[in-house]
């Protein structure tokens, strides 16, 4: 019998079928320079999928039992006042909590510098946007001068020219970018104010005042390199808290035309490491749209993926940036990265997908994204494009949506079963751990271990742990108004324990410590003020929603020695963790839910929080389905523009389920915020020709129906995840765009 049957669109591999779309690119198109068999990855991936299926879907079951007896003891013992011991008792029975196995240090091997080493800002980006994709690759670096002049950062002046540039707010620029050079990169007994040039001389780095006299740099450690004649350098390169800083010299250019020392820029590293993502951010529901995805993750492993645009009437095609030379004082070579070290997130153990079926029925997608954004991986280990993203030889994957430390050892088992299909060194995969859910979080300490041997981050997920904590205590009683859930007493537990748990562990210098995003891209002056919590409290990564948000959160990382604050963390005996458990008083406020024991919300509170949630979720999830957009800038009720992905709906869907459940509200209030919120939305769109109206047809909108379906079904919906319904309803919508209109006769 051949090894494999092709039909018109599936083809039999082994016991499994799989879409022909997915076989051929993978054939066609990532194999190819890996030195990989066709067959032999199949015939190992269909063995994969034959032994491990069964085991995902107990591990679901399990999340189901838990999940039903939790909510069984929450209706035997309701409301916000429950005895928390009892309840936390009732929780290791059950299994829920897990005992600690005694103290342990993570122990992965061939870790890149920027994940194991340098602190610094985080992109998070969907994969299947190519320009996005692009940008994040290339936000390694980023003008400081573009990402002050362009935002709120410097508020603007009422009279300031929009267009053509303004040489007051640019003035403002430069102070502010010299005050920076002053705090971080010091003068001895002068300011970079005064400087009318820089030279490298034997003696290191010289900025010349005004006088003929020169001054050098407080800490001459901080030279790393220059371009150019060491008398008049076109750049110099400068280091600070691991994070490199270039100065460009450009006295035909119109800024540095105008400066004193021809400093036309001053660019900071800024994105250190970048997540190309196949889950929240992506709306990837067949084999052609996962193909999409996997061929932009391809393009980026052997440097070839282009995007076309244009921009100010003119066409561009946007690549990824190479690396960066410079030369040292000391006359040798030095290059730096020129592009962030990418990581892939794969979807979670509770997506199923047929792209690939296994007896007739769809497969963990999370097996095929694994299996194949590996292979992919394989092409910066070997060939002609090798070591240009990990130069330690790592693939790295974050797995979100775990659940506890089972299901963790899983993923390493996974892990393990695609190195054997890949012929890869065991570990050669790496994890990201996503503590993104409540039995994550409660069992922190045994869920790095059972990942011990891979591991390269942690991180708070606040937005999915959110929509978690109200899903997980649902029964219970009503949750307080969103904008009050950040003010619950578990979340602030929470941030602090990941923090404590991941040092005990002996993550620094192995693996990353992170935080989650900050949602409000255009709100970069308030980003800058609040976001230096992260770093200030041990966190090593943060996410940001932008390149230009990475610039500007890059300064955070020189105010913030994260090095020495996780010191100083690991010294507090009385925080570390005994025996890989949580001490008792932290446990405690983490099982605290955000609940209130008396809903004393006016009628006019009440709408406005369904209005809000109503619009969050519409205006989000009618690009999802009708335009197959994951991850959207969404004007919230206010009309402030929020990045939304699958994890803000989560929290908005639940949380109107929640109320919809202890009568804070009603079916019919709930329906009517929906239908006025849609034409708001609408209204919103009004500009895109594509946009079709909810409000044309709210009773056939597809749009609007996965609305109603996220909050009505929210209640039963699988630990509250939203995924299941938006794929099925973007299924439909495709089916009917695709739908030949009757003949009329």
């Amino acid at each position: 019998m051949p090894p494999s049957i092709r039909s018109p669109e599936r083809i039999r591999v082994a016991g499994v079928e799989i879409d022909a779309a997915l076989h051929d690119f993978v054939n066609h198109e990532a194999i190819p320079g890996t030195g990989i068999a066709a067959g032999s990855f199949w015939r190992g991936f269909a063995s994969m999928v034959g032994r491990l299926s069964g085991r995902n879907a107990e591990l679901l079951a399990e999340r189901d039992r838990l999940q039903s007896q939790i909510d069984a003891w929450h209706r035997q013992n309701p409301g916000a006042g429950f005895d928390r011991g009892r309840y936390r008792e009732f929780l290791q029975q059950i299994g829920y909590l897990v005992p600690g196995r005694g103290p342990f240090r993570v122990s992965t091997q061939n870790v890149d510098a920027e994940i194991a080493v340098i602190a610094g800002p985080q992109l998070v980006v969907p994969v299947n946007n190519a320009r996005y994709a692009l940008n994040a690759a290339n936000a390694r670096w980023g003008s400081l001068y573009d990402a002050l002049y362009g935002t709120d950062a410097i508020p603007r002046a009422a009279d300031e020219r929009r267009g053509d540039y303004d040489r007051r707010r640019g003035a403002r620029v430069i102070e502010y970018s010299r005050e920076f050079l002053d705090r971080h990169f010091a003068l001895r007994d002068a300011s970079h104010r005064q400087s009318r040039g820089y030279r490298i001389t034997s003696r290191g780095f010289e900025a010349l005042l005004a006088d003929g006299d020169a001054r050098e740099l407080a800490d001459v450690a901080s030279l790393a390199g220059y371009q150019g004649d060491p008398a008049d350098p076109t750049a110099i390169v400068l280091v600070h808290h691991g994070l490199h800083v270039e100065l460009k010299f450009d006295r035909t250019h119109h800024i540095g035309r105008e400066d004193p020392a021809g400093l036309s820029d001053v660019v900071l590293e800024s994105a250190i490491t970048a997540i190309q993502d196949c889950e929240d951010s992506v709306a990837a529901v067949t084999a052609a749209d996962k193909v999409e995805v996997y061929r932009n993750w391809l393009g980026l492993m052997r440097g070839t993926l282009e995007s076309a645009f244009e921009k100010d009437g003119k066409a561009m095609v946007r690549r990824l940036n190479p690396d960066r030379r410079y030369r040292t004082p000391s006359g040798s070579d030095l290059v730096l990265p020129g592009r962030s070290l990418m990581l892939v997130r794969n979807v979670g153990h509770h997506m199923l997908s047929d792209a690939v079926t296994l007896h007739g029925e769809p497969i963990p997608e999370t097996f095929i994204d694994a299996a194949v954004t590996s292979l992919i991986g394989l092409h910066d280990l070997v060939g002609p494009s090798a070591r240009m993203n990990s130069r330690a030889g790592s693939i790295y994957i974050v797995k979100p949506k775990i659940h506890g430390p089972e299901e963790a050892a899983f993923a390493a088992e996974l892990f393990a079963e695609v190195e054997d299909v890949l012929g890869l060194p065991r570990f050669t995969l790496k994890i990201g751990l996503m503590d993104e859910e409540r039995r994550t979080t409660v069992n922190l300490a045994e869920c790095i271990r059972a990942v011990q041997e891979r591991l390269v981050f942690i991180n708070t997920g606040f937005l999915d742990r959110t929509g978690d904590e109200i899903h997980t205590s649902m029964e219970a009683a009503a949750v307080p108004r969103k904008a009050d859930l950040k003010k619950a007493v578990w979340l602030d537990a929470y941030e602090r324990r990941n923090v404590e748990v991941g040092i005990a562990c002996g993550l620094p210098g192995r693996a990353q410590i992170g935080k989650g995003m900050w949602a409000m891209p255009d709100l970069m002056a308030e980003m800058i003020r609040t976001k230096i919590a992260h770093p200030m409290a041990g966190a090593s990564t943060a996410w940001v929603p932008s390149p230009t948000a990475a610039t500007l959160h890059a300064i955070h990382y020189h105010q913030v020695n994260v090095c020495a604050v996780q010191a100083a963390i690991a010294e507090r005996a009385t925080a570390a963790p005994r025996g890989g458990a949580l001490g008792e008083d932290v446990l405690r406020d983490i099982l605290t839910p955000p609940l209130v024991s008396s809903q004393a919300w006016t009628p006019a509170e009440i709408q406005t929080e369904l209005n809000n949630n109503a619009q969050s979720i519409l205006g989000y999830v009618v690009r999802w389905i009708d335009f197959g957009i994951g991850c959207s800038k969404v004007p919230d009720f206010h009309n402030v523009a929020l990045m939304e992905d699958r994890a803000t709906l989560r929290i908005s869907a639940q949380h109107v389920a929640n109320w919809l459940l202890h009568g804070v509200c009603t079916r019919e209030a709930v329906l009517d915020a929906l239908r006025r919120m849609a034409a708001v939305v609408d209204r919103q769109n009004a500009g895109d020709p594509a946009y079709s109206p909810m409000c044309r047809e709210l009773e056939t909108s597809v749009a609007f129906q996965a609305a109603r379906d996220l909050i009505f079904k929210g209640r039963t919906e699988p630990n509250g995840y939203t995924e299941a319904i938006l794929n099925a309803r973007r299924r439909e919508k495709m089916s009917l765009r695709y739908r030949k209109p009757p003949t009329s006769g």
